[in-house]
């Protein structure tokens, strides 16, 4: 694009669920270039398929959003001069614009049943057809027609004229896309209940909200000679499209919910970070340039340029994802991991980790040193603040490390048991405590921490001896190595 002194660009989700990553990057990429360029970022909220809404998406599309770091300048929730930013609450200024198409003759009422619909359908595939719906011989535009088709019981929707003429739409990404005249049907533009489809409502939304990019997944590419067209008729004026790649799974398909987890919501639940979302995220159908991936958000708003987008379609590979949070945790402050660790935490309630404590939550941290996520912390220390009424011991490492060896495991954990009864409980008393039965029994460090890690976290997963035991305090751990003992027989 040339001039970008006054660059508007929106995102517009459905309130159907929780974020799509694909979402999230239509999100991040308009976001970017608004922060790039200096211009308005808008949110609004696209409500009108009724069939697919769901109650409160649209506030969880937002708290994700947020959790990722995308704020924006105008629109749901923050207000603006053009709104309302909810398509559920523009109602009568889509009716408007309808009326003005149905005025000049470029819509019409039409009132197929869907029997007949269908029939239509059918016969097109017999046919070979792409085109399958057949403008009707009469094209009534009188509103008195199509309240005697109401009061007759007949559904009614506004239909547009489709042109004579071959459409031609400039794409930032993909080019030129004609559609020829021959490839063009008339569609509906206001539904049997009285809401716009699509087309009408982005058409009228982009327009009076001022907006001058739109930038969206490539499955929208192939529609957007419709809304070319109802803003030629409406005298409208005509923003620049860039069109996004799509993002596939590592076997070459779309990437599906069917699939796995593909929610932002998802991700903030298995406890990766922000930061490192947004970067593998914004790699997704573009190329910064050069070798550089770990980046900023400072350095992707800096590098981002519509020029740098992709055709080609993007990989949504995890194990990457994954190796992107361990490198931005392991470069991350202590303060930082904090934070989102409590977050995680917060996101999953059912979780035994108090978030509450910002000193436990950064003694977990410091502890659980190389995490690839905040699950692996919780996994591996969850089961330290499982109250002793739940907690369990696994069998197989009660019977390896402590029932093998004729028992060997249960008399080194009496033996050790009888040294922590009497210990200072600091991290240089139980290190030192722990040395020390190793040099007079000449035996390695596993073979003193394992037993005492299987009795107090019933298994042989959990942090370092010493920080497991800090953790636990002194009278829980006594209290889980006397339950295990008791199981010596």
């Amino acid at each position: 694009m040339g001039d970008t002194s006054s660059i508007k660009v929106r995102f517009a989700p459905s309130p159907t669920g929780y974020l799509h990553v694909g979402g999230a990057r239509t999100a991040l990429f308009n976001w970017l270039y608004a922060r790039k360029t200096g211009g308005v970022f808008l949110l609004r909220i696209e409500d009108t398929d009724r069939a697919r809404h769901v109650g409160g998406a649209a506030e969880k599309v937002l708290d994700d959003l947020r959790w990722l770091g995308i704020d924006w300048d105008e629109g749901y929730g923050v207000g603006g001069p053009s709104g309302p930013y909810r398509q559920s609450e523009r109602l009568d200024i889509y009716r408007e614009y309808a009326g003005r198409l149905l005025a000049t003759g470029r819509a019409y009422y039409a009132f197929e049943t869907p029997e007949e619909l269908e029939a239509m359908r059918e016969q097109a595939q017999v046919e070979k057809r792409t085109l399958w719906y057949s403008r009707p011989e009469q094209t009534p535009t009188d509103p008195a027609e199509a309240e005697r088709a109401r009061a007759e019981g007949n559904p009614v929707v506004v239909r547009f004229k489709a042109g004579a003429e071959d459409v031609t739409v400039r794409d930032e990404v993909f080019g030129h896309i004609i559609v020829g005249a021959g490839e063009q049907e008339d569609f509906v533009i206001l539904k049997n209940d009285g809401y716009p489809t699509y087309h009408l409502a982005n058409v009228v939304d982009d327009a009076l909200m001022g907006v001058t990019l739109i930038m969206r997944g490539q499955e929208f590419l192939g529609q957007t000679w419709r809304q070319k067209l109802l803003r030629e008729a409406l005298d409208l004026p005509e923003p620049a499209y860039a069109h996004l790649s799509l993002i596939l799974d590592m076997r070459g398909r779309k990437l599906s919910k069917r699939e796995g987890d593909v929610e932002v919501r998802s991700f903030r639940e298995a406890g990766y970070l922000p930061e490192a979302l947004m970067n593998f995220i914004a790699l997704l159908g573009w190329n910064p340039g050069g070798d550089k991936e770990k980046m900023s958000r400072e350095e992707l708003i800096e590098s981002f340029s519509l020029d740098r987008l992709t055709r080609v379609n993007a990989k949504f590979d995890r194990d990457k994802l994954l190796a992107f949070n361990t490198e931005a945790a392991a470069g991350a402050d202590e303060a930082r991991l904090t934070r989102a660790f409590r977050d995680y935490l917060t996101v999953n309630p059912e979780d035994p980790i108090p978030a509450e404590d910002d000193g436990l939550l950064k003694t977990l941290v410091k502890a659980n040193k190389g995490f690839r996520t905040f699950r692996d912390i919780s996994d591996k220390s969850g089961v330290l603040f499982v109250p002793d009424g739940d907690f369990e011991y696994d069998d197989k490492a009660v019977k390896k490390v402590l029932a093998a060896g004729g028992g060997a495991g249960f008399a080194m954990l009496a033996d050790i048991r009888r040294e922590l009864a009497e210990a200072e409980w600091n991290a240089s008393a139980l290190a030192g405590l722990f040395e020390r039965v190793c040099s007079e029994k000449g035996v390695g460090m596993g073979k003193a921490a394992q037993p005492v890690r299987v009795a107090v976290a019933g298994r042989a997963v959990s942090p370092g001896i010493v920080d497991t035991l800090l953790i636990l305090g002194r009278e829980k751990a006594l209290a889980r190595i006397d339950r295990c003992l008791e199981m010596r027989g």
